[in-house]
């Protein structure tokens, strides 16, 4: 059965791109469900019936997994069968037409206006690290990038002249971004500090690429020094990006294009977000509300 996993782990890598991440997770969670239909008797994945799927949904229900995180292990299983029916190794999938649970739509947080220029005015703009810092926040801002499409960003990615940014998305996805003005002058600012050669953008105190981790470390000194809400995120600048331009006009399409989602239903949440807002300013504002 492990030997059925790492091919599929293999086929997906190669064939449909998936981050490391995504496999890391989708290898958890085969081999949990493997673990879990062994104890349950089952000596090959030809003995898996319907019932036992259902009842490894109850076991993860009873461990009180989130919704999300039982949907994505459904997911991961169902396309492991796929793949396996598909090559022939088994005749039929016991996760066929069984639904996903149900997940609860939760709004992402996002920040104002104000509070991202409070934000962007904490680095120290007289040394290295606080250009780095300040160049870095003005950049998640500026185009909504992911943390970790921000830490992939190489020197040679940057195009002043036209104010674009090529980007590294999911699945090694290319796509090309606008940056604003602000950006590029706080990249330029540190790059003309940065004693390096290196073709990363955003180097660490010791020369190297920042990790994502190293962005969330350094975004979490700047909100704390600034006295504002702790469970603010790098993520958080890509939520406030989106609702900003939505809040200001832009359309659905144009933002999804924006954020590299591959599906509208993933951006329309944050048309959830802006209609939640107006009608509190309306619950506020109208005398009868």
């Amino acid at each position: 059965m492990h030997e059925y996993i790492e091919k599929y782990l293999a086929y997906i890598e190669h064939n449909k791109n998936f981050s490391s991440q995504t496999l890391r997770a989708y290898r958890n969670d085969l081999n949990q469900y493997l673990s879990f239909i062994r104890d349950e008797g089952c000596k090959s994945l030809e003995n898996v019936t319907r019932l036992i799927f259902r009842t490894f949904l109850a076991y993860l229900k009873k461990q009180e997994y989130s919704k999300t995180t039982v949907a994505r292990k459904v997911v991961s299983i169902r396309s492991f069968y796929k793949y396996l029916c598909k090559e022939g190794f088994l005749e039929c999938s016991p996760a066929e037409n069984v639904r996903t649970p149900k997940q609860d739509r939760k709004l992402p947080g996002f920040m104002s206006i104000s509070e991202i220029e409070t934000l962007l005015d904490i680095p120290d703009s007289t040394s290295l690290p606080g250009l780095r810092d300040r160049a870095i926040m003005e950049t998640l801002y500026s185009t909504g990038i992911r943390v970790s499409e921000l830490a992939s960003l190489n020197v040679a990615d940057i195009n002043y002249n036209n104010g674009l940014i090529k980007v590294r998305g999911k699945g090694k996805k290319e796509r090309i971004v606008p940056v604003g003005n602000h950006a590029l002058q706080s990249i330029r600012s540190y790059l003309d500090k940065r004693n390096s050669d290196s073709r990363a953008l955003f180097l660490n105190n010791r020369n190297g690429r920042l990790t994502d981790r190293s962005v969330a470390r350094m975004l979490e000194k700047h909100i704390k020094k600034a006295g504002m809400n702790p469970g603010i995120s790098p993520h958080t600048f890509r939520h406030s990006f989106a609702t900003h331009l939505l809040d200001r006009g832009a359309d659905l399409r144009s933002v999804q294009e924006l954020l590299g989602h591959a599906n509208l239903s993933t951006t329309q949440i944050y048309t959830h977000i802006t209609t939640e807002r107006l009608k509190e300013v309306y619950n506020k504002a109208h005398p009868r509300a």
